[in-house]
């Protein structure tokens, strides 16, 4: 007896078939969380971020509350990108092991690529076409950036809720349901509360609007009012907190011919990077000099002057080309250089959300040509068999990058092999060798840095850190009161300045700059336990301050967990300054116990010295 079986409906096989996708861009992401390259900006987002490390309410609470001027990222507003890192650190992820961190970050880019699929489906509702171009996103080179980079969470956190509010829009343009049209507004804001890029998301709507949805109207103009709003206080947050915080330059501070040349550029390199993925790298400087003697320039320029009048040209035949290349554009807009704040000229990155407008076309395209040769199985197989050589052949490109970010010192080695001249690469590299001992290599690389670039204030104290290591104090102290010259706000430099002021004896200045250090960034334990030991312990009465000694230790611990046992130390001695021996006795009781958990019998006998002073209710120190 035969049985009835039931074809598979369209939404079934989209269903099966995503899931399918799915699971090769994780296979293909897979070694990803073997990667530790510490790269870029992780220092503030991770490893120095003591309120990631300290997952708390309060914690949470900071990153949604400092709007206009966050305390521990230098740059703009992004609220949620801290607090899934910080639930990331919660979970066990580590500096020294960071594969909760990739696995998070590998299972938003898996989300991500389904919700593309989803979100072309409902733009043109074609399977097969849908499916093909979303395996290709999936696994392209291009996104591989923002998952072992684990300050690029934002990337993926915001294009998350970006392609959930053109998902919730586009439906809500089928159903007129007024609570999907609420929830596309939330889901626009908690994108830009991820990554501020996300901000010409409502131009972007329109753009749908005008194709492939065609209801472009003056009813869709003002549906986009609230949107417009919101985009409005969000860019004017980000340009606030962005300037107050880093650096920033405004289109008025450019030379003349900058910005059209910069974007002339990118438009041809995004596209050329998309179509032909070899030599990735989180570092495409900006040329010395911008003129058409650089060749990328001349190929923008070229490029760009052919490439929009065939566009308008096309609007002839169709609305396809013009509107997918335009979503592109302005999807990428904000990160095109017009208003500065980063020192390359373009970025993997940033095409991550923006290439949509360019899957659009293809889908659009595979879906016409699919209709024209649906009698010919020949050219269905040719087809397939195309978009799986491509797939494949993305695939490898995606693993072979992937080796790359292994660890620190191979990726900034591959970095600085595509970018020889780059005076941060250097600079980069020699802090990475530094770090695990290789303080001659290390040394070179930074002297290679000032050679390059004698004005870069981040190599200047590194090199001041190494001098400073072997014993050059006062040749590191020039280096660090340079590095203060060229950006005075370098909380680094003063910190590092005021530790070598303190070796020499000079405690004014180091004190000066300890403080200075903490105004600009106060979360920081060693510049408090610094600061407070010197007010704590210093055998001149004029440094020594008992309360505010106590004060800063207290916090130093607080960032601890009062597990450090130095620290501990340093509070009972604040608190003896202040002639509160009982407490002093206690703290450093618990400081003994931790040096004898950690077997350090050396430092317990040093603190139960100090302890029996306590006990006797003499002062340790000599006036």
């Amino acid at each position: 007896m035969e049985l009835n079986r039931k074809p598979l409906s369209q939404t079934d096989l989209l269903a099966i078939l995503i899931f399918i996708v799915c699971i090769t861009v994780a296979l293909v992401y897979w070694p990803a969380l073997s990667a530790q390259a510490i790269s870029g900006d992780d220092n503030q987002y991770l490893t120095n971020n003591f309120l990631v490390q300290n997952p708390s309410w309060s914690s949470a609470q900071q990153f949604l509350t400092e709007v206009l001027e966050p305390s521990t990222v230098r740059g703009y507003y992004q609220p949620l990108t801290m607090i899934s890192l910080m639930l990331d650190y919660a979970m066990g992820g580590r500096a020294s092991d960071l594969s909760i961190f990739h696995a998070t970050s590998i299972c938003l880019h898996v989300a991500n690529t389904a919700l593309v699929i989803m979100l072309l489906y409902m733009l043109f509702g074609k399977v097969w076409p849908a499916i093909a171009v979303g395996l290709l996103f999936g696994v392209h080179p291009l996104t591989v950036e923002p998952i072992p980079w684990v300050g690029e969470r934002k990337t993926l956190l915001a294009a998350f809720f970006a392609l959930w509010c053109m998902i919730l829009y586009v439906r809500y343009t089928h159903k007129k349901n007024w609570k999907l049209y609420i929830f596309c507004v939330l889901t626009y804001i908690l994108a830009l509360m991820s990554k501020p890029t996300t901000t010409p998301l409502p131009i972007l709507l329109l753009l749908l609007d005008f194709w492939p949805l065609r209801r472009l109207s003056k009813r869709t103009f003002l549906e986009k009012i609230p949107f417009f709003v919101i985009m409005i206080i969000f860019a004017a947050i980000t340009i606030i907190s962005q300037s107050r915080t880093a650096n920033i330059t405004m289109p008025g501070e450019y030379e003349p011919m900058q910005i059209p040349l910069v974007l002339c550029h990118n438009i041809i390199f995004y596209l050329y990077k998309i179509l032909w993925p070899v030599n990735l790298s989180c570092y495409y400087l900006l040329p010395k000099s911008f003129t058409l003697k650089f060749p990328m320039i001349m190929a923008g320029v070229i490029g760009t002057s052919l490439l929009i009048p065939a566009l308008v040209i096309s609007l002839r035949w169709t609305r396809a080309l013009l509107t997918g290349w335009l979503f592109f554009f302005i999807a990428i807009f904000p990160t095109m250089g017009i208003i500065g704040f980063t020192i390359v000229i373009a970025s993997d990155k940033y095409a991550y959300l923006p290439s949509l407008g360019l899957m659009m076309v293809l889908v659009w395209f595979l879906s016409l040509l699919w209709g024209r040769i649906s009698k010919s199985q020949v050219g269905k197989i040719i087809i397939v068999a195309v978009i799986l050589t491509l797939a494949i052949s993305e695939s490898i490109a995606t693993r072979r990058y992937l080796t790359c970010w292994q660890d620190s010192e191979r990726f900034y080695r591959y970095m600085l092999a595509l970018n020889p001249d780059s005076a941060k690469l250097h600079d980069i590299l020699g802090l990475v060798l530094a770090k695990k001992g290789g303080s001659k290599e290390a040394t070179e690389h930074f002297s290679r840095a000032l050679q390059l670039d004698a004005n870069n204030s981040g190599a200047h104290v590194n090199m001041g850190i190494m001098l400073a290591k072997q014993g050059n104090l006062d040749e590191a102290i020039a280096h660090f009161v340079r590095a203060i010259e060229l950006k005075p706000d370098t909380d680094n430099a003063h910190y590092s300045l005021a530790l070598v002021l303190s070796q020499k004896g000079q405690f004014e200045g180091a004190i000066i700059n300890f403080r200075k250090s903490l105004q600009l960034k106060p979360y920081q334990p060693y510049a408090l336990i610094n600061l407070a030991s010197i007010l704590a312990t210093n055998k001149n009465p004029k440094f020594r301050n008992g309360q505010e000694a106590i004060r800063l230790a207290k916090q130093a611990c607080e960032f601890t967990g009062y597990e450090n046992p130095e620290m501990l130390g340093t509070l009972a001695a604040a608190y003896a300054e202040s002639n509160n021996f009982t407490e002093a006795v206690r703290i450093s009781g618990k400081a003994i116990n931790l040096c004898l958990l950690y077997k350090n019998a050396e430092r317990a006998k040093d603190f139960a010295a100090q302890q029996r002073l306590y006990r006797a209710e003499k002062p340790y120190r000599t006036n």
